[in-house]
């Protein structure tokens, strides 16, 4: 990777030492993940900057990656941080029109984490 370049990071949670995003990954279905991986990718290239239909705001710094794949809608909460980094706070499958403010708390909670633990709550994504 060239010196230049965004890099992604898992968010890792300081209290149980693992990272929500990479867990949720982890337990796809092999063609949701490839596609998810695509999505991430594709974020790492744009440099974190990408608009809709690929991603939109959440709440303060915090945005989704918007994964569709049939009738299954993978969202990734992720913001882009100091350095070159962009960090995935939070994923879940969407069921509903609404975003569950239940998962965008979890997403906050995990950047307020990260914001107040940075020094062991990174694991690079590769």
């Amino acid at each position: 990777m060239k010196k230049n370049e965004y890099r992604v990071y898992y968010y890792i949670d300081s209290q149980n030492k693992k990272s929500p995003v990479e867990y949720y990954i982890e337990n796809l279905l092999q063609k949701d993940k490839v596609k998810v991986f695509r999505y991430i990718n594709f974020l790492q290239e744009k440099k974190g900057s990408l608009g809709e239909p690929y991603t939109r705001h959440i709440i303060d710094k915090i945005r989704e990656l918007k994964v569709g794949l049939g009738r299954n809608r993978h969202r990734i909460f992720y913001f882009s941080f100091i350095g070159k980094k962009i960090i995935l706070l939070h994923a879940f499958l969407k069921k509903t029109q609404k975003t569950p403010i239940t998962e965008k708390n979890k997403a906050k909670y995990n950047y307020q984490d990260f914001i107040n633990n940075q020094k062991v709550t990174l694991k690079e994504y590769d």
